[in-house]
């Protein structure tokens, strides 16, 4: 009888611990979006759902062969397991699934002016906000910025492999497929950071394909846009200046653009407003110079597979020097 109930209350403490761990910014159930609130809803009652069901099976097979174990005739035999086992969960299953399928539309809402498109590189986020109206988009990487109070369309696209775009704090989860477009909504509902994944695998470094996402009031979102949408920072002091000049004499502009400089590649993420994102090479690193230099050096020592040379033929101080110039870049 003590072991029975020590192995209650461990039982109860384990619960307790596995509840506290559903928040953080990569939560389904601590939502800060009304389309991750409608899906925590739907989880809570289906939970219970399968409560339900399964208080009801377990409590008419103990009543059956415990509390009333008598002899029972085929006709009631028959009758209890076609009303248990199948009227029964079918009842409820079929108003779960109804009640469910009738509240899934909202995810596919259309946006209300922004729409963010995102596309799944190997392995990072391309990002491109288009306003309304906009003929260009405003280009960045590996974080998403939006507004507070208003439902911002995503369209979806993948280059070599699938992806699927997850963000369980503000909404649920959407493949990204090669030659395909698809599409999902978002309405934020409070301010704050939340971290989103690559939840499909897709290559060496599907593990280290993370995004972050902002969520800013209206005036804050409107006034980070016209930031995010103007050139790049100049370079301060010498030091900066010299990486400026190493990362144009290595060809780095080949590859990346830098709004305000020559440098207009369209290969990998565009680096106009680097430092004022929160990681670096989607989620694998802080977004520092001691970072910076290491990415430089050697990328797929940080990510395997990355795509992105190594420049550790470069004396130390040129790195050092490149690091300098890109976390100036805010």
């Amino acid at each position: 009888m003590r072991g029975a109930t020590v192995g209650h209350v461990a039982a109860v403490l384990a619960g307790a611990g596995l509840a506290a761990s559903c928040g953080g910014p990569q939560s389904a159930l601590a939502p800060a979006g009304s389309d991750a609130a409608t899906l925590s809803h739907l989880f809570y009652v289906l939970l219970a759902g399968a409560v339900v069901l399964w208080l009801a099976m377990n409590g008419l097979m103990l009543w059956v062969w415990r509390i009333d174990p008598r002899p029972m005739s085929p006709k009631r035999a028959r009758l209890l397991i076609f009303a248990g086992g199948i009227v029964f969960p079918t009842c409820v299953l079929s108003a779960l699934l109804v009640w469910g399928l009738s509240i899934m539309p909202d995810q596919r809402a259309p946006g209300e002016g922004l729409r963010v498109e995102v596309t799944g590189e190997q392995w990072w986020f391309r990002v491109h906000y288009w306003p309304e109206g906009a003929t260009e988009p405003i280009r960045s990487a590996n974080e998403i910025v939006l507004p507070v109070g208003a439902r911002s369309e995503i369209t979806l696209k993948a280059d070599q492999v699938i992806h699927s775009f997850w963000l369980p704090s503000l909404a649920g989860k959407t493949d990204m497929i090669p030659g395909r477009v698809t599409r999902m909504s978002m309405e934020p509902t409070e301010p704050g950071e939340f971290r989103g994944q690559c939840a499909e695998f897709c290559g060496d470094s599907h593990a280290w394909m993370a995004f972050t996402a902002k969520t800013m009031t209206p005036e804050a979102f409107d006034a980070w846009l016209a930031a995010e949408a103007g050139p790049a920072a100049p370079p301060e002091g010498e030091l900066a200046e010299a990486g400026r000049q190493a990362f144009l004499a290595q060809g780095c502009g080949g590859c990346h653009a830098i709004r305000g400089t020559p440098a207009r590649g369209r290969v990998g993420p565009d680096l106009t407003h680097l430092a004022s994102r929160l990681s670096l090479a989607a989620g694998a690193l802080p977004m520092t110079e001691a970072a910076l230099a290491r990415w430089i050096a050697n990328p797929a020592a940080v990510k395997p597979g990355a795509k992105m040379p190594a420049y550790d033929h470069l004396a130390p101080d040129t790195i050092r020097a490149m690091a300098a110039y890109l976390k100036g870049l805010e």
